[in-house]
């Protein structure tokens, strides 16, 4: 016999494929019928308010969405990533968090592979070759291991994850009520494979891109920004979902965040941007890539300003920390597995106690290293100075130590007080900058707070 809960979710699911723009009053009001620890309470009212403005970019987003996607996809949107992920799964993994006293993430950012046919500057992945790769049982269990813990979202990076697109889509087949997501080069996707993804429902992409043309091939290659293009030209026909992903660093901040290019990248089909400033992690790394400290400022305005005006959902990995009360690293939102099944922090930070080969998922939760993350966070009260190498260096020296965490690297183990001298004098430069956004930032929320209270007072 179906309980009140499911008969919701089919009810909302029923409206997502027949109107789901017009439906969208209703579908919130049942969103809060599952949503009983009241963890997605502002999100929901956000979407409330979003309805009210039919003018508003985030109006014309809704209805982007809903006309430009294909139906079931829609559908493994809201059933998969929303219902199962944001609000079952949450309240869940709060539970499980609470009876063991350890971080229970949103999602898990695996590598079904170290191969890669590219070799961007500044990439560790390069590095690697066709060395390691996770076998479809071990992702299998992974996944199974991570629904149990309330875990229904997860993300593939590499390598180059499309090299093993086969066993990607049997895994989509196989956990039907999971969303899955990639970040891929691009290269790879053919006609067929778009098939396969419509077929699954509960897959989709990010494109990484360097900005136009000149800057993409810069890093990736000659040849692979057309190539990227035309893999987006056949993500929009077969009307599929997916956006794309962009490192910012010296060379680069002011083309990805120009309009020119956003507005290029969502006439294409875009509908969600992933901004990340570039990390020098990996022996060949070069520190000179990184943004100064006027770039990564221009990009927290920036995204900001995309957010408020375009119809984009656009996201910036460290400067959103205010979003998520700083760093979501260490299992806290998201952890990284890779390719030889080490457990890791994040994908930026490879030092780790734990293997998925030699150890549960639950286990690896309460390895050393991640308790020392728990203790941690945030790792500082400005959360525009989130992450424990780029902006607090000393944090992630201290925390590889006091655990005796080792150097995942594949190629070169790196001792942590080597790589975090790489970042040192971009966190110093930095730290300034940002206490004054913070203190601005904090300033106007407080202005803001106050207006709203004396008008409900003279209301």
């Amino acid at each position: 016999m179906k309980n009140i809960q499911d008969s919701i979710e089919e009810l909302i699911i029923h409206y997502v494929v027949t109107d789901p723009l017009g439906k969208l009053p209703k579908m919130l009001t049942l969103a809060e019928k599952i949503d009983q620890g009241h963890l997605h309470e502002k999100e929901i009212n956000g979407i409330r308010k979003i309805l009210n403005d039919k003018n508003g970019n985030w109006y014309k987003f809704i209805e982007g969405i809903s006309a430009d996607i294909d139906p079931k996809c829609l559908q493994k949107v809201i059933e998969c990533f929303m219902i199962n992920a944001s609000l079952k799964g949450e309240a869940k993994a709060r539970a499980v968090e609470k009876k063991y006293n350890m971080n229970v993430p949103w999602t898990i950012l695996v590598d079904p592979t170290s191969a890669c046919n590219l070799h961007c500057t500044g990439c560790w992945a390069a590095e690697y070759g066709n060395k390691n790769n996770l076998s479809y049982e071990t992702l299998d269990s992974l996944v199974n291991q991570g629904v149990d813990l309330g875990i229904y979202f997860y993300i593939f990076s590499g390598g180059e994850p499309l090299i093993r697109k086969d066993d990607i889509i049997r895994l989509c087949k196989a956990h039907q009520d999971c969303y899955f997501f990639s970040f891929t080069n691009g290269t790879l996707v053919d006609d067929q494979f778009c098939k396969q993804m419509l077929e699954v429902g509960n897959f989709s992409v990010a494109f990484s891109i360097e900005g136009n043309e000149e800057a993409t091939d810069m890093r990736r290659g000659k040849g692979t920004y057309r190539k990227v293009i035309a893999a987006m030209d056949l993500m929009k026909k077969n009307k599929l979902l997916f956006g794309y992903s962009t490192c910012y660093h010296r060379y680069n901040t002011e083309s990805v965040g120009s309009d020119e290019f956003v507005d290029d990248m969502i006439a294409r089909g875009c509908k969600f941007a992933w901004n990340f400033t570039y990390i020098p992690v990996g022996k060949d790394a070069v520190p000179d890539l990184l943004a100064t400290p006027e770039q990564r400022k221009y990009m927290y305005h920036r995204v900001r300003e995309i957010r408020a005006t375009k119809p984009l959902f656009a996201m910036d990995f460290w400067n959103d920390g205010d979003s998520t009360n700083g760093c979501i690293a260490g299992g806290r939102r998201y952890l990284h597995i890779n390719a030889a099944g080490d457990i890791e922090p994040c994908a930026f930070i490879h030092y780790s106690n734990a293997n998925i080969h030699d150890m549960s998922l639950l286990d690896a939760l309460k390895s050393p290293l991640f308790a020392e993350y728990r203790k941690g966070q945030p790792f500082n009260k400005n959360h525009l100075r989130p992450c424990p190498l780029l902006d607090n260096p000393e944090a992630l020296a201290r925390m590889v130590k006091a655990s005796s965490a080792k150097s995942t690297d594949m190629e070169a183990p790196e001792d942590v007080d080597v790589l975090t001298a790489k970042t040192k004098a971009a966190a110093e430069k930095w730290a300034p900058v940002a206490d004054e956004l913070w203190e601005k930032q904090n300033k106007a929320k407080a202005e803001k707070q106050a207006e709203a209270q004396k008008v409900e007072i003279e209301a």
